[in-house]
């Protein structure tokens, strides 16, 4: 009794079939890398600002923050628009009542900017009610 399974035909010879798995790995691979060549893509909403050197700069996600800039002229952006401190304590209000817990600002000054600015900004931040602010920086050269 001749038996015509696993993947042979009655004359003897193979049948021709689809490998499906190395597809998924291959596809899979492909998936991944893109997705971490997107991730490496991000970029801050602010004006264009020299960023301090840090040793410890970390990728963060800014997709979803709302950017505070501090110029080297001593100028306030919130994203790409330049604003006056009473638009900065409005925004701020409103970003809170919109966003509540979930409002999220990133801090990016410029290196020549004073320290007393951003204190000034993370003070207000916090006083509006908003706790998750990140401070963006760029890895300095070793």
């Amino acid at each position: 009794m001749a038996s015509s399974g696993g993947g042979t035909n009655p004359d003897g010879t193979k049948k021709a079939r689809i490998e499906i798995i190395p597809l998924i790995d291959v596809i899979f691979f492909l998936l991944a890398t893109f997705v971490l060549f997107t991730l490496s893509l991000n970029k801050s909403e602010g004006v264009a600002v020299s960023l301090p050197d840090t040793r410890t700069s970390q990728a963060r996600d800014p997709a979803g923050a709302h950017t505070l800039s501090v110029t080297a002229d001593s100028l306030l952006a919130w994203d790409k628009d330049l604003i006056n401190l009473d638009e900065f304590i409005e925004r701020l209000r409103a970003v809170y009542q919109a966003e509540g817990k979930d409002a999220r600002i990133l801090l990016n000054g410029d290196q020549a900017a004073y320290f007393s600015q951003a204190r000034y900004i993370l003070d207000e931040v916090r006083k509006a009610g908003i706790t998750k602010v990140s401070i963006e920086t760029r890895v300095s050269p070793e």
